[in-house]
């Protein structure tokens, strides 16, 4: 059933239908995309909080659902509906990290359901616990996000503190993932992707200031432990915690908490996350494990290294994410595809030769020149499989054929581009003040 639209979302659609005023196609895609998550997906809950599924899975995942009510914080600045709304997520990201802040993805209620029987500590609040360490960074930027929107400090009780301070210790103790961690993951009958090796601890790495992730954003296994895009996202929220801890909790020991463990990690990044290129001179690797070994690629999931300046990590015109995106945005990146239709990259998540719409949207809001930008919005005007509605992935040559029909977090990203474009930003976010097309 779905739900019936405030008025503040109506407003913002009529405002995008007038930019569009010529192009039907554009207004019903938008239409669709920014109320999909509001119409099918938010389930409040009898103490406050609201579940959120990510569409065709029965789960909340922490990284979809903070990013699914992201552009909704453009009407949560002055309606006080939707802002009640987002900060019931934020309440119950705080208590699934509470929780557990190893699992990435929850039940409605302790039901035991999950994906798969995994050999881990599950409990059965939990959907699955595939470690990723964007599933601990989207909780904390959504909430900043909110305060910096609204102007709301409510979020900030002793729930939050709580998951902040264990958010911080399990960063901490995965700095040292091999000695100091108890985290493991094995799954039976899968494709190697689905599970981590040695014995569920995943491949071996040395200590580099970074912290280790088993799993990526697209909830597929890392090749080596330190995944780099989800490091810098965990040096920008780290920052805004401690932003957070000095101005809103006046908790000077967790604002060098937080700080002090965003310095090492940027370190950690700049001295070991780069390589050089023949080609395309330093760039920034997707994974290393801190004995020498790198990963050159990109995933379509965000954080991904394409969308650092979406995160906030640098400024779309650093040199070494120039390089970087160039390289992303080659045929060097093994999963950047090109087709009769469209170009961009995709996932070893879905099969070969599909693009994402995710990176699409975020190609489009890291791009520096309109046209750039403009290229992006005809892509997405041809991808949709005639739908009106964003997908995972889409193949390259026919786009008719998709994975995913009912995909929230990427609903949401088309959205975001289209309002970035048209200069609706995020308060507190980055690009905001970008190139724009008013």
């Amino acid at each position: 059933m779905r739900n019936e639209l405030p008025g503040s979302m109506k407003q913002l659609i009529e405002r995008i239908d007038k930019v569009y005023a010529d192009e039907p196609k554009v207004q019903s895609m938008f239409a669709n995309c920014f109320a999909n998550t509001y119409e099918t997906t938010l389930k409040p809950q009898d103490d406050g909080t609201i579940f959120v599924i990510t569409g065709d899975i029965p789960a909340m995942w922490l990284r979809d659902s903070a990013a699914q009510v992201r552009p909704y914080l453009i009407l949560a600045e002055e309606d006080e509906y939707m802002a009640d709304i987002i900060e019931g997520v934020i309440q119950r990201h705080m208590l699934y990290i509470n929780h557990d802040p190893y699992a990435n993805a929850f039940n409605q209620e302790s039901n035991g359901n999950h994906y798969h029987d995994d050999e881990t500590a599950m409990t059965p609040l939990e959907w699955e616990r595939k470690y990723e360490v964007d599933s601990l960074c989207y909780p904390i930027q959504l909430a900043y996000l909110f305060w910096k929107s609204t102007g709301r400090t409510s979020p900030f009780n002793q729930c939050f503190i709580s998951a902040m301070e264990k958010i911080i210790k399990t960063w901490k103790v995965e700095q040292h993932h091999g000695h100091d961690s108890d985290y493991y993951f094995i799954r039976d009958n899968c494709p190697p992707q689905d599970t981590l090796s040695h014995d569920g601890k995943g491949s071996p790495v040395g200590y580099t200031g970074m912290t280790w992730s088993g799993f990526r954003p697209s909830d597929d296994a890392c090749q080596y432990g330190y995944l780099i895009p989800a490091n810098m996202f965990a040096v920008v929220v780290l920052q805004q915690l401690s932003e957070i801890a000095i101005e809103m909790l006046c908790d000077e020991k967790l604002a060098e908490k937080a700080s002090e463990l965003a310095k090492e990690i940027q370190e950690g990044i700049e001295t070991y996350g780069k390589v050089e290129h023949p080609t395309y001179g330093t760039i920034y690797a997707y994974e290393t494990d801190g004995h020498g070994n790198y990963n050159l690629m990109d995933d379509a999931n965000v954080p991904s290294l394409l969308s650092i300046p979406y995160l906030g990590y640098c400024e779309p015109d650093d040199p070494v994410y120039q390089n970087t995106r160039e390289f992303l945005l080659s045929d060097d990146n093994p999963y950047y595809y090109r087709g009769k239709t469209a170009r961009g990259i995709g996932s070893p998540h879905t099969p070969e030769n599909y693009i994402w719409h995710i990176a699409l949207a975020i190609q489009g809001m890291t791009a520096q020149t309109v046209e750039e930008k403009s290229a992006i919005l005809q892509l997405f005007k041809k991808t949709d499989g005639n739908t009106n509605f964003m997908h995972e992935g889409f193949h390259v040559d026919s786009p008719e054929t998709f994975t995913r029909p009912w995909f929230a977090w990427s609903n949401s990203m088309f959205s975001e581009f289209i309002l970035n474009l048209h200069g609706f930003y995020v308060k507190g976010s980055a690009l905001a003040g970008s190139e724009s097309m008013k």
